[in-house]
């Protein structure tokens, strides 16, 4: 696996160092304050780790989508004063991210300096990969780790480009913990592995279902997910969507693991208030918003057996009054699981929040998309590029 060809910060001789150091720091603003810390909590091991060992770490990160240009509203200067807080320490805010003041500020620190850089984003060089941004951000520090797993599916200057510029490179400790919960469902899962996947975009998760349900023992398709396997079928889901292609690949997958994959047997549908049909009964415009009560049931019943849960996606609209009942089962049948649970998914999490469940899941990712690609088995750019052979090469 290539996260075993990774060195992490712990590996690596860090004393007297400036460390580039690459985290998400992508956390929801509210009246200029941070209104979740939850991202800038996982990271601070790695910090502190740094600051133990004699390291100066200048940190750096995203935060939302300015599109490279400055905006004010997205400024990570409340964030600075939040990590600031967390770490008892003064954390230098840089209202750039490269040039002079820049490189003023990061090459006269010294042991116990921290510096956090303004929004990547706002430099359209970032999300580019842009080589001379690269090159002029990497020639900030001595050594870089990457602790930003949520953005490893993305081939960014700050992830991708820097490391070609510094040699000595590793990841951060939330990266590694990432990289090994995922890595060890998809490589050695206690059996029955069972999969729960649910959501609303089609089109960005087929390729996941397609590549899981060669692993998973059973995988349980809700919300959006479950109607081009029901049109494979030949199943009337009227407008829904569940496009030629995704029913292409659904009926494949049907044909090669009919009893890997578990679909719904009814839903509920917004008739002024929630009402229960079957499958085979959907009206042609109605408006779906959860599964029913016995594809709920089945739902519990396969994961009470399974040795190893992953769950991404809601089962329907669950902010919605009276649509929360299927998200809320899945939710409380795997908190309830002696199995070890691994959720990821910012609308998942957001569940798992929600009905106060999050702390008896075993691992709960701090990544979408990345998780999302990591199951798809798809490689991670942001990994390759930690990678003692592509660093070689």
């Amino acid at each position: 696996m290539i996260m075993n060809s990774i060195r992490y910060v712990d590996q690596m001789n860090i004393d007297g160092k400036r460390i580039l150091l690459r985290v998400d720091l992508n956390v929801p603003l509210k009246d200029g304050t941070v209104a979740d810390d939850s991202r800038i909590l996982a990271i601070l091991p790695t910090v502190q780790y740094i600051l133990e060992n004699g390291g100066m770490p200048i940190i750096c990160s995203h935060l939302d989508r300015p599109g490279g240009k400055r905006v004010p509203e997205l400024s990570l200067k409340p964030v600075s004063e939040r990590l600031s807080q967390l770490l008892g320490e003064k954390v230098v805010f840089v209202d750039e991210v490269i040039g002079p003041n820049v490189e003023n500020v990061t090459s006269t620190m010294k042991q116990g300096s921290i510096v956090l850089l303004e929004n990547l984003r706002f430099e359209l060089g970032e999300e580019n990969n842009d080589e001379s941004f690269s090159r002029s951000l990497a020639s900030l520090a001595d050594a870089y780790v990457d602790d930003a797993f949520a953005n490893a599916h993305r081939s960014h200057a700050s992830n991708v480009g820097v490391t070609k510029y510094i040699n000595d490179v590793g990841g951060g400790f939330l990266m590694r913990k990432e990289l090994e919960a995922l890595g060890g469902v998809l490589e050695s899962p206690d059996r029955p592995l069972v999969v729960a996947i649910g959501g609303a975009k089609v089109s960005s998760k087929i390729d996941v279902i397609e590549h899981i349900s060669q692993v998973a023992d059973r995988l349980l398709l809700g919300g959006a997910m479950a109607f081009p396997f029901l049109r494979a079928l030949g199943i009337d889901v009227g407008d829904h969507r569940a496009d030629g292609e995704a029913a292409k690949k659904a009926r494949q997958m049907l044909d090669e693991r009919p009893d890997t994959l578990i679909l719904p047997e009814d839903f509920a549908i917004d008739d002024h208030g929630r009402r229960e049909v079957d499958v085979k009964n959907l009206p042609s415009n109605g408006n779906v918003l959860d599964i029913g009560s016995r594809t709920i049931d089945r739902f519990a019943s396969e994961l009470n057996t399974a040795g190893t849960i992953v769950w991404n996606g809601p089962m329907g609209k669950f902010e919605q009054e009276g649509f929360e009942t299927g998200t809320r089962a899945v939710a409380e049948a795997i908190a309830q699981s002696s199995a070890y649970s691994l959720v990821g998914g910012g609308d998942t999490n957001a569940a798992l929040e929600r009905y106060s469940l999050m702390e008896q899941i075993s691992y709960v990712s701090t990544g979408g998309g990345a998780f999302l690609q990591m199951l798809s088995g798809r490689g991670l750019p942001a990994v390759r590029a930690l990678s003692i052979e592509t660093i070689k090469a």
